[in-house]
């Protein structure tokens, strides 16, 4: 079993370090240059202005400008500062020279990954919360707030629209289990934080471009960040749950690929830092 102390300890380091801080305010701050955007816009053309359904919402209702960026944070920035953290999860350690002593201590090295991997899960959670937050809270002052009308037209209460914002975040967090047991399984192969931490950055950036070309159409639906998108079936009425329910199939699939490699590479590797 996972020891509490060790998933404790593994979690509070990992949200100290100055670099998750720095991340986790990058993130805080996309939301706001967004809102201030569009609020700059919207004063100049008194009106939201054109482009996606979600962008030109922002005007009319702040709530908006979570789904907004979300939308805006998944392709990009998200998966980018889960990769990093994936990545320097067990590469870092090495490379600090600290990973055999953590492995002298008798937690085990299936407890050890399990508590790195839970901790990456529990970034994603707090990295999607930072954006849904910091956007709720610049949406509620730079616009007004009330009934949220749905991209299929129907009308719900700014409680039931909270819900569906809330819904939506934890969608986007599962979303990033592809990315972050890709990272880890990453982590596993190389002593350099640095380089697992590019590594992992890259492989995103490649698959992104990968499933924008529409010559790969027979194997995009099969790459990690094909559904990503799907949340937005979440303000519909009905929902439509088709593309949800594949992405996350997807990064079910993924996580257990990866994830197994990952505990494969690490149980049977020789740790020499």
């Amino acid at each position: 079993m996972l020891r509490a102390d060790l998933l404790r300890s593994e979690i509070a380091t990992t949200f100290r370090r100055w670099r998750t801080l720095v991340l986790l305010a990058v993130l805080a701050g996309v939301p706001v240059l967004v809102g201030v955007a569009v609020r700059i816009q919207a004063g100049r053309h008194g009106g939201g202005g054109g482009g996606p359904a979600f962008l030109a919402g922002i005007a009319g209702n702040g709530l908006f400008l979570v789904f907004t960026a979300l939308a805006v944070t998944l392709p990009v920035f998200l998966p980018m500062a889960v990769g990093v953290v994936a990545g320097d999860a067990l590469a870092g350690e090495a490379h600090t020279g600290t990973l055999r002593y953590l492995l002298v201590a008798p937690a085990g090295r299936t407890r050890l990954l399990c508590a790195k991997l839970v901790t990456v899960v529990a970034f994603c959670l707090a990295g999607t919360l930072v954006v849904a937050l910091s956007a709720l809270a610049t949406g509620a002052l730079l616009f007004p707030v009330g009934k949220v009308t749905l991209l299929s037209g129907t009308s719900i209460s700014f409680g039931e629209g909270l819900l569906r914002a809330l819904a939506i975040a934890g969608v986007v967090a599962l979303s990033l289990l592809g990315v972050a047991a890709l990272g880890l399984f990453v982590s596993t192969l190389t002593d350099s934080g640095v380089a697992a931490m590019a590594t992992t950055v890259g492989l995103v950036l490649t698959t992104q471009i990968l499933d924008g070309i529409p010559q790969l159409q027979a194997i995009q639906p099969y790459l990690f960040p094909h559904y990503w998108l799907s949340f937005a079936d979440l303000l519909r009425d009905p929902v439509y749950l088709d593309g949800i329910l594949r992405n996350l199939g997807l990064q079910a699939l993924y996580a257990a690929v990866f994830g197994s490699a990952a505990w494969a590479r690490f149980t049977t590797r020789d740790i020499t830092a």
